[in-house]
């Protein structure tokens, strides 16, 4: 949930604005120097909302409208072409999705649904607030590019830019530029559809700038961090099952999950993957050691139907299970509670008794920890340090620490570097092409209802050769692109909030 200090925080500066706000403008000493200053500054304010719009970036905008006219010719007619193709596109993604989320919502539980194509992103509920700087950092860049692009291509078609602006909402912030809408009503509609397509165009460009940085992120630091020796921890959750004296600490290298190999964060997810869909390994014990534990194999049926024979409840004591030797029936099988460090440190992992005989000369078995279905056992290999030893539901263990690809060279390399550079990525490249695609959609107030309006003036002036019925076209393309973007938004609040 979003946490009420920070919701507390928000709502007291915004009511603190609006009140000075509204103090100043009514104050007959300070209402004019008050408005001459917001003016002089492009400061608007209203409930929530503040906006500034300046100058100051015309000259940028100019200089860049300028440089090599062709080779801008050729990148603002690929962002027409594909301007008009993710109009299209947004149209059919936002059907599948509308499609994807009914279907979940008629399930018995909807819950456990597929992942959709596209989801609400609301902070503090399915966005950690750990992470708010990245997510308003890189929606700001986002827009910012988004802007860009619309200023520069209606420059080189001969369009007064008056101003570049931001703008805060509530906590959101956000871009936007001011043509000077004589001009922009004078050019043909293929130019119109210059100017209308550049903005998702830069954000498409932008995602894909940020997804080549996030791929050659491991050259680009190569000097500093290298790769492949393991996943190194950064973070451990406090008072989660991978804390402790013998758990792990932050700088550790993870380099296996029982026999499966992790060489860095995506092993590290496919390996729990793997161990949480597949019965527990097996680990090969001589038959000696057992001997000891076989009277004490007591064992009595859980709720669930598997087997225990630790009554109790020790912290270093587990219940492992294997076949009576001697025994050709693999489901005659014996139990015994035995010290878990002790009998499986140093040991091989297994799933029959053929594998120990075959991996070692002296006689052993091998020893399966006895536990609930969805619980396993999984030794941690974290070099020097002694394996960890975790029992519980996999998932846990993946939520109980974050781990990077990246190991510094230098004792004095910062861990969190490349996390932040990863993270950041990440996030532009998922908030810009999000723009890139609601943008697109023929909708009322976006990018989209001028691409479509400029688009229908293009293709079907010889067509339908009355201006109003081309208009009365558009408008109901706009009320059904309308309609689809507001069911998916509220249907997609509606999963969020039931999750």
């Amino acid at each position: 949930m979003i946490p009420v200090p920070l919701l507390v925080c928000v709502v007291a500066v915004w009511c603190t604005v609006y009140l000075a706000d509204t103090l100043l403008r009514s104050s007959a000493t300070h209402r004019i120097s008050y408005e001459s200053w917001l003016a002089s500054r492009g400061l608007m304010l209203s409930p929530f909302h503040v906006r500034w719009q300046t100058t100051m970036f015309n000259r940028l905008f100019a200089y860049c409208a300028r440089i090599n006219p062709r080779a801008l010719y050729l990148w603002f007619s690929s962002g027409l072409v594909f301007g008009i193709v993710s109009m299209l596109g947004s149209v059919v993604l936002l059907v599948k999705t509308l499609q994807q989320t009914l279907a979940q919502m008629t399930t018995d539980n909807p819950r456990m649904g597929g992942q959709q194509t596209l989801q609400v992103v609301i902070p503090g509920v399915n966005l950690p607030t750990s992470q708010l700087a990245y997510f308003f950092t890189a929606l700001l860049l986002s827009g910012v590019i988004h802007e860009l692009g619309h200023a520069v291509a209606a420059l080189r078609e001969q369009v007064r830019v008056n101003g570049f602006g931001m703008f805060m909402f509530v906590v959101y912030p956000g871009a936007f530029v001011d043509l000077f809408t004589t001009h922009l009503n004078l050019i043909s509609p293929i130019q119109q559809l210059r100017i209308f397509c550049a903005g998702v165009w830069h954000n498409f460009v932008l995602c894909v700038a940020a997804l080549a940085v996030l791929f050659l992120l491991p050259l680009f630091l190569f000097p500093m961090y290298f790769t492949g020796a393991g996943a190194l921890v950064t973070e451990v959750v406090q008072g989660s099952a991978a804390e402790g004296p013998r758990g792990l600490s932050v700088g550790d290298i993870v380099t296996a999950l029982e026999d499966c190999p992790v060489r860095g964060v995506e092993e590290w997810s496919s390996c729990l993957f793997h161990l949480s869909h597949t019965p527990q390994t097996g680990y090969c014990v001589p038959t000696a050691s057992l001997q000891p534990s076989w009277a004490h194999g007591r064992a009595f049926k859980r709720l669930d139907g598997t087997m225990d024979c630790c009554s109790n409840n020790s912290l270093t004591d587990l219940c492992f299970s294997y076949v009576k030797p001697q025994s050709r029936n693999s489901r005659d099988r014996e139990y015994a509670c035995m010290p878990v460090r002790k009998m499986v440190t140093g040991t091989r992992a297994c799933r029959t008794d053929s594998e120990c005989a075959a991996q070692s000369n002296t006689a052993s078995v091998c020893v399966t920890p006895s536990l609930e279905n969805q619980t396993r056992f999984i030794r941690v290999t974290h070099p020097p340090n002694t394996h960890m030893l975790f029992v519980g539901y996999p998932p846990h263990l993946q939520y109980s620490v974050s781990l990077t690809n990246f190991v510094p060279r230098f004792g004095f390399l910062h861990l969190d570097l490349p996390v932040f550079l990863e993270t950041f990525c990440k996030y532009v490249v998922s908030l810009s092409g999000a723009l890139a695609v609601v943008n697109s959609v023929p909708c009322f107030a976006l990018d989209g209802q001028w691409m479509l309006n400029a688009l229908l003036e293009a293709t079907l002036v010889t067509v339908v050769t009355d201006r109003q019925k081309r208009e009365l076209i558009g408008f109901f393309l706009l009320l059904a692109g309308s309609a689809l973007l507001a069911v998916n938004v509220a249907l997609g609040l509606w999963m969020v909030t039931a999750r």
